[in-house]
């Protein structure tokens, strides 16, 4: 019995610590620089219309803790060619019955760069995009990426990763142009994506001349929807689906760093992942 009413006196005391810790939590004076999750929970309802034919500004996705639904995500199964399933089958990406120190993510093993499309459909925490005379940047929190989409016209390289002087070199982003498909639907074309990054964290492959299409739909002014279809003969039989992602406007327009650092990643797969999956390792 004595027992019994000890637990109850420390359960009330640890439920009057936790209110008061957390009423003087929310008596702390707010910082201009700091992303608060709650601001997003709260920014409820559709906020008014959307303004015509602009996207800029800050966005949370489904990482960043401000109660974005989860997105749709890219298909797991597509139709590949026999090329598309030869390279797929080489990579191994952690989950299911691959543990990380088995993979060979670049990513989960080096911290390199996802690369696109990769990098709009996995690790969704936040972006600013910010729009300019002749093109449009997307920054990305995680791994502080920006991304470049022209809109003065020009016409996608067709000659990435060849030779000759008209050739291009394949970058971990590609080469994007875009345009206003209606006052509300930003649609963007990218190509030229080094082929050694993945589409998608479930290790979908992808070639240089893979051609992603994105329609970032804004429904109103707090709702944002991208979508992304991949064509790729080379390597699928038909355009890939890559989700659909979430995002919602952020009230304080706030965005703060995210980035995975080498060396902390080199030591964590040390002292715990590569000892973890060793079955001589003592437990």
């Amino acid at each position: 019995m004595r027992k019994t009413c000890t637990s109850v006196i420390a359960g009330v005391a640890g439920v009057l610590l936790f209110s008061a810790l957390a009423a003087a939590q929310g008596d702390a004076p707010r910082s201009p620089w700091k992303y608060y999750p709650a601001d997003a929970r709260a920014n409820e309802g559709p906020g008014g219309p959307a303004p015509v034919r602009d996207l800029t500004g800050t966005w949370v996705g489904e990482s960043s803790g401000g109660g974005v639904p989860r997105l749709i995500p890219p298909e797991r199964e597509p139709s590949f060619t026999p090329l598309g399933q030869q390279l797929f089958s080489q990579n191994k990406a952690e989950g299911n019955d691959v543990l990380i120190a088995d993979s060979n993510d670049p990513h989960v093993r080096y911290c390199d760069p996802f690369g696109f499309p990769r990098n709009m459909n996995d690790q969704i925490r936040s972006m600013t995009i910010a729009t300019g005379q002749n093109r449009t940047f997307v920054m990305l929190k995680f791994m502080n990426i920006w991304r470049e989409i022209w809109t003065d016209g020009r016409a996608l390289p067709t000659n990435v990763g060849g030779r000759g002087p008209t050739a291009h070199d394949p970058t971990y982003n590609g080469y994007s142009v875009g345009r206003w498909e209606d006052d509300y639907t930003f649609v963007v074309q990218t190509t030229g994506m080094s082929a050694e990054t993945w589409a998608t964290e479930t290790g979908l492959p992808h070639s240089a001349d893979a051609l992603v299409t994105e329609r970032f739909h804004r429904t109103s002014k707090n709702d944002l929807t991208l979508t992304m279809t991949m064509d790729d003969p080379k390597l699928y039989t038909r355009p890939v689906s890559l989700g659909e992602v979430y995002f919602r406007w952020v009230p304080s327009q706030t965005f703060f760093d995210f980035t995975c650092i080498p060396s902390s990643v080199q030591r964590y797969l040390k002292e715990m992942a590569d000892p973890a999956s060793d079955p001589t390792a003592a437990r």
